[in-house]
Formats: C-alpha cells, sequence, structure tokens
C-alpha cells in the first residue's frame, strides 16, 4: 500500500511526542506534561489501554463500591482536565482517560456475562452452527448457539458450545446456519494448565463459550439454514467460496488459499499449521493486517492507475479518493465474507483508518492513525488488549513506521532493482524485531529463520497469490477462473515448501521459558516511553527494557507441577522436567513449552526422577516423598501414602476423612483450587494454586 503514504514519508513520524517536547530545557516535569498537550492524542490509547490493563491485571473482582470510586475519579478527573491549571491537565487526563478504561472494561465484561456450564454433561444437544474450525488434534469442530440440553433449564444453559466432531461424519457437510442434533459430552472451559499458565476461561468468557466438549456419534441435521440472517450469510458463503477453491486446487494448497481468501482454516491441517508457526509464517494463514492490507492497497492501485488510463476525464476526477474508497469497499466485503473474530476485526479497522485518512486528505501511515485504530478497537473490545494478536500487530506496525523515517533518507541512494528487496528485508526485520519478545512471551517459541522464510514466501503472496485471487473473484461469474486459480495453487504450494523446508532446519524453534507476569507490562511501558519520550525519560524505557529482559532471564520455574485434575506430575530435575505418566498430552506439553524445553512429553516421561509402577508413582521433592496414585484402586492407597509429610496426588476423590500425615491434594480439592504449582522454601513449601494466582474473577467463578 505504498501508494497510501505520503510521498515524505518522514514527515507521516512528528519529531516530538509528548514528554519528548523541549525536556532539556524545561526546569519542572509538570512543564513538560504541559507542553505534550499538542501530542496528547497519542497518549489517549496509552492511557485507556493502562485501565483495561489494571482491570485485567486485578487478584480480585471489582465490586460495587470499587466502580462507584472509580467512576467519582472520572469525574473529577475530567473537571480537573477541563478547569484545571495547566501544568496539571495532562496528568488529569492521564488519569481520567486511564480510570475510564478500567471502567470499559468492567462493564464489557458483565455485559457479556453468560452461564458457564459448571459439571461434566453427557447427553443430546440440540443447536445452531454459528461457526466451523478445525482443532490442533485436526478434527473439525462446530460453535453452536441458541442450545438446548437435556435436563438443563434455560437460564443455566450456556450461550454456546463448541464440540470436536470425531468418529465417521460423513452423514453430514456443516455449513453456518444449520441446526443440529447430536449426543456430545461437554464440560466447562478447561482452566490454566498451572498457576502460571494461559487461561483459557478467560477467552471463553468474552467469547460467551460456555461449554466445550465433543462428539462420536453422527451428528444429525434438524432444519437448513433460515433465510435473512446476512451475517450467517457471510459464513455460509464463505464456505462454499472455500469448497469450490479447495475443490480446484487440491490438498493442503487449496485449503491454505482458501484460508486466503475466505478465512476458513479447517481444511488446514495441524502439521501445515505447525510448519507455519516453525517457520513465522503462519501470520499469513490469518486473516491479519498483512493480506487484508495487501488486498486494499491491489485494489486501490489497480483502481486508481486503472483511471489514469481514461485520459482527460481522470484529470478532472479525484482518483485517489475513488481509489480509497473502492478499495474500503473491497475491505468490508473480505471482513463480512472472512467473519466478525478479534484477529479480522483489527486488520479492517487497521486497513479501514489508512483508507479513510485518505479521503479525507490526511496522513494514510503515521502514529496517528495507529492510535486511532488502538482507540477504535479498545473502545468495541476492550478485552482484546491482552491478546497477543492485537500486542504483535500493533508493535510491528509501529516499528513499521519508524524505520520508513530513516529509509524516506537512505532510498535515494539505494539502486531502483534492489529497492523492493531492500525495503522487504528492512521491513521484515523492523516487524519481526518488534513482535518477536511478545510472540515468544506467549507461545514460549521463537523461530530462528523467520525472517528468511518471510523473505522468500511474502513477496510471493504480495504479487501473485493476492492478486491472482482477486482476479479470480471477478472472474469467476463469467467461468474464467482457472488461469488466477492455477497462479495461486503455484504461489501457495510455494509457501508450503518453504515453510516446510525452513521449519525442518536444525534449530529452527528457540524455546525460552514463561516471563514473570511482570514482564510484559514492563516491556510495553518501555516501549512506549522509547517511541514517544526523548532524553532523560526515553533513557529510562531503555533501562526498564534492560530491567525486563534481566527478570526473563532470571525466571526459575516451579519444581513441581500438579495437574488441574490430578492426571498428571511434573518434577524439575537436572534434566529437564520429568514426568510421572505417559499420558495428559496437552498439559505435558504446556508444561514443557513453559519450562523452554524442547523434549516431547514421551521423553520427559523418561526422565530419570520418578519410580515405581503406573498408577503409584514415587518421587523426592526438598527431602520430602512425592507420590501420584491414579487408576482404578488408587483411593485404597491413600492411607499407605500419607506418611511422614509426603506430598500425595490422588487423581480421585479421597476416602472420607482424608487419612494420615500428607500434603493431599485429591480430584475434589483440585476442582475447587486449579493447577498447583510447589517450591521447596527451606524446610518449608511454597504452594501456589490457580485459583491464588487468577483470584474469584468472573471467568474463575463456578
Amino acid at each position: 500500500m505504498a501508494d497510501l503514504a505520503d510521498p515524505n514519508l518522514a514527515h507521516a513520524v512528528p519529531l516530538r511526542f509528548g514528554l519528548s517536547a523541549h525536556w532539556g530545557g524545561l526546569r519542572h516535569p509538570l512543564a513538560a506534561l504541559a507542553a505534550a498537550r499538542s501530542d496528547i492524542f497519542l497518549w489517549l490509547p496509552i492511557w485507556l489501554g493502562a485501565g483495561i490493563g489494571a482491570w485485567f491485571g486485578l487478584g480480585w473482582e471489582p465490586g460495587r463500591a470499587d466502580y462507584t470510586a472509580v467512576a467519582i475519579a472520572v469525574a473529577l478527573g475530567g473537571l480537573a482536565w477541563l478547569r484545571g491549571p495547566d501544568a496539571g491537565r495532562i496528568i488529569a487526563a492521564a488519569l481520567t482517560v486511564a480510570a475510564f478504561g478500567f471502567l470499559l472494561a468492567g462493564a464489557r465484561a458483565h455485559t457479556l456475562a453468560a452461564p458457564v456450564l459448571g459439571f461434566r454433561y453427557y447427553g443430546p444437544v440440540e443447536g445452531r452452527i454459528i461457526s466451523i474450525d478445525r482443532s490442533s488434534g485436526d478434527y473439525i469442530r462446530l460453535t453452536l448457539d441458541q442450545l438446548v440440553l437435556a435436563s438443563v433449564a434455560p437460564a443455566r444453559t450456556p450461550a454456546t458450545a463448541r464440540v470436536a466432531l470425531h468418529g465417521d461424519q460423513t452423514q453430514l457437510v456443516p455449513e453456518p446456519g444449520q441446526r443440529v442434533m447430536m449426543t456430545a459430552n461437554l464440560m466447562p472451559p478447561a482452566g490454566p494448565a498451572s498457576p502460571q499458565s494461559y487461561d483459557f476461561r478467560r477467552n471463553s468468557w468474552f467469547a460467551r463459550l460456555g461449554a466445550v466438549g465433543y462428539v462420536r456419534a453422527p451428528v444429525l441435521l434438524l432444519e437448513p439454514p433460515a433465510p435473512g440472517d446476512w451475517l450467517l450469510a457471510g459464513h455460509r458463503t464463505r464456505m462454499r467460496l472455500s469448497a469450490a477453491i479447495q475443490v480446484r486446487i487440491p490438498g493442503q494448497a487449496g485449503a491454505v488459499a482458501a484460508a486466503l481468501m475466505t478465512g476458513d482454516r479447517s481444511g488446514i491441517a495441524e502439521a501445515t499449521n505447525a510448519s507455519m508457526r516453525a517457520s513465522n509464517l503462519y501470520h499469513i494463514i490469518s486473516i491479519s493486517g498483512l493480506h487484508m492490507g495487501m488486498l486494499a492497497g491491489f485494489v486501490f492501485a489497480a483502481v486508481r492507475y486503472g483511471l489514469a488510463l481514461v485520459g482527460n476525464l481522470a484529470l478532472r476526477l479525484p482518483t485517489k479518493k475513488i481509489a480509497a474508497a473502492v478499495a474500503l469497499l473491497a475491505a468490508s466485503i473480505y471482513l463480512w465474507l472472512a467473519g466478525p473474530n478479534v484477529a479480522t476485526e483489527r486488520a479492517y479497522v487497521m486497513a479501514a483508518t489508512m483508507l479513510v485518512a485518505v479521503l479525507i486528505d490526511r496522513r494514510a501511515i503515521s502514529l496517528r492513525t495507529v492510535a486511532v485504530a488502538a482507540l477504535v478497537l479498545l473502545l468495541v473490545e476492550p478485552e482484546s488488549l491482552v491478546e497477543p494478536g492485537f500486542q504483535m500487530s500493533f508493535g510491528a506496525t509501529v516499528a513499521l513506521i519508524l524505520v520508513y523515517r530513516p529509509w524516506a533518507a537512505l532510498q535515494n541512494h539505494v539502486p531502483a532493482v534492489l529497492k523492493p528487496v531492500a525495503m522487504l528485508v528492512i521491513s521484515s526485520l523492523a516487524a519481526g524485531i518488534a513482535s518477536a519478545p511478545i510472540a515468544a512471551a506467549h507461545f514460549n517459541r521463537m523461530p530462528e529463520y523467520g525472517l528468511l522464510a518471510n523473505l522468500l514466501a511474502v513477496p510471493v503472496m504480495g504479487t501473485a497469490v493476492m492478486p491472482a485471487g482477486v482476479f479470480a473473484a471477478l472472474l469467476a461469474p463469467f467461468g474464467l477462473a482457472g488461469p488466477p486459480l492455477w497462479v495461486m495453487e503455484q504461489g501457495t504450494r510455494w509457501m508450503i515448501y518453504v515453510s516446510d523446508w525452513v521449519a525442518g532446519l536444525d534449530g529452527a524453534l528457540i524455546s525460552v521459558p514463561v516471563p514473570p507476569e511482570v514482564v510484559l507490562p514492563l516491556m510495553a511501558i518501555a516501549a512506549v516511553l522509547m517511541v514517544l519520550a526523548r532524553g532523560a525519560v526515553r533513557g529510562a524505557g531503555a533501562a526498564m527494557a534492560i530491567v525486563a529482559v534481566v527478570l526473563w532471564a532470571g525466571v526459575e520455574r516451579p519444581v513441581l507441577l500438579i495437574a488441574p485434575e490430578g492426571e498428571l506430575v511434573g518434577l524439575m530435575t537436572s534434566q529437564g522436567r520429568a514426568l510421572s505418566k505417559s499420558g495428559a498430552a496437552f498439559v505435558a506439553e504446556t508444561w514443557l513449552a513453559e519450562d523452554g524445553d524442547t523434549a516431547t512429553p514421551q521423553t520427559a516421561f523418561a526422565r530419570t526422577g520418578w519410580s515405581g509402577p503406573t498408577g503409584n508413582r514415587e518421587a523426592v521433592l526438598g527431602g520430602r516423598r512425592v507420590v501420584h496414585l491414579s487408576g482404578k484402586g488408587a483411593s485404597a492407597q491413600v492411607a499407605a501414602a500419607c506418611t511422614d509429610g509426603a506430598v500425595v496426588v490422588l487423581a480421585a476423590a479421597a476416602p472420607d476423612p482424608a487419612p494420615g500425615d500428607c500434603l493431599l491434594f485429591d480430584l475434589t480439592r483440585l476442582r475447587q483450587s486449579g493447577a498447583v504449582s510447589i517450591t521447596p522454601a527451606g524446610e518449608a513449601l511454597q504452594v501456589v494454586t490457580v485459583s491464588q494466582a487468577v483470584g474469584p474473577r468472573l471467568w474463575a467463578r463456578r
């Protein structure tokens, strides 16, 4: 979308931001803050995000008194902002916007409140299909709303549920809008695998997902899609277009092409997903800012330069604005087709902000347009702040804007034939450096050769695959989509080849341990200060970044981890974490990834540290015995194991009363506390549970 940028892109980035205004010549920090008012708009999403982040970071659920106090702070802060002394208005503005962000996050969480299944359910399930995707286990998944569960009152029935289709499901071709019936196993969304792990329940709460599960028996169709639902009509159109593309382009190349053009990723096998993640190309197969921008940019350029061919009429027409309007329409249709998921909405807002800037004669690429996009997303979906996609996309976008300034000064010294390559290298490097720490913090993996993969794959996508997809869509009504689809097939096969080759290189993935909770916020504050400040304040930001790196490098992982239902226990040894059993693959993989350990669960199970027969495994923790009891008859062995202060983990309910002298974690206790981490502290044990780490938040209640 180079045409959307001002030719002199250096001026798209203000030379003074916020706290930077003449910092060295001011005697008092308040004067510097007052001088920052001219750039206050850039700080609005920062302050709003700070308030939202504070709400999510609480260890308790705010009550009516808390919200009342914050609302009063908003009113008083707003008054001081409007009528206070100049030097204090910037502080009042920051506090007011942050407090508003706090209220906004709380209001959003309560507005989306919906029942969460509080027990394991097996029985008939009736509902309407609203989306289709694929699980990490390569099963097709259906998300259902308008649920009916046998013997469950409507007031306790979840708003939506997601089920994976196991077994033979050839009787039904699922389509959004269909009403179906099945016999399913459902359960509440799973809690974290450890007190330091990602909490899927929070994401489920904001998605109004109240149950997850699976079905083995065939799913039965009750009613076809009802006419007149424009949103689900978009979903149905997407699935039909996806199926048509995959018929014309067989194999994973067709599945990837369908994901690029429609957002339907249900045809992509988990092996392809894993390869894309390892090569840092996964962003290509999600509706991200990259190809939303490529689509809008291609349409913009095609319309603008196409109008230039009409002769003198083009001189009297606002061709740039016409092109921006058509590109905005194309992006809107793409949003409707791909569906209103968070990543798609974020990409659309970013593209739409730049196109609207063109329509109103503003710079399309600047920090102000990024601030507008961030404000829109945070106001509409404040929960997106804590999602990796939001953090990575905005971090990468800001990095790209900042590197354009030196590139604008340098590009005249680069030979014309090398400019596209140089620009791609600089852009990929800047975006990769900005997003890599965020990705590593969330996913505990860093692709070693991501830059190489992007250099080989992204140009093909931008110059061949996406334009061919647009031409295929335009020519399909005339039966002429074959040639552009052939081009798409060659391009997607090349991307898959690059992905598999890079992912297969030695050391393609670097594993890092999960950072302490304070690291990501500290890195975010440091980045803001280094971008929006100068002088001493900018130096403080750099110092904070160094502190974050040191804290991350020195992180100590818990010595003992207990799974949420006692199905697995992991002990840290000199070889890495040793597992008590070979099952519970999801929990095992999560623990190992958070340790920064590349071993498989099978390798971790084979490590020394545990002894004894299956179902009665023993290890030593700080001089204490650790016993993991599981399987049939496990409860009968508790009395013998519960001696001398041992740590006993029982994957079943303990006898009543609980016997012996031990620290017992049975199924009943673990379902209340969640997963557990234990670290020796002298002769004592430091025990942390998920319920302690998360607190009584809305999504953690039962």
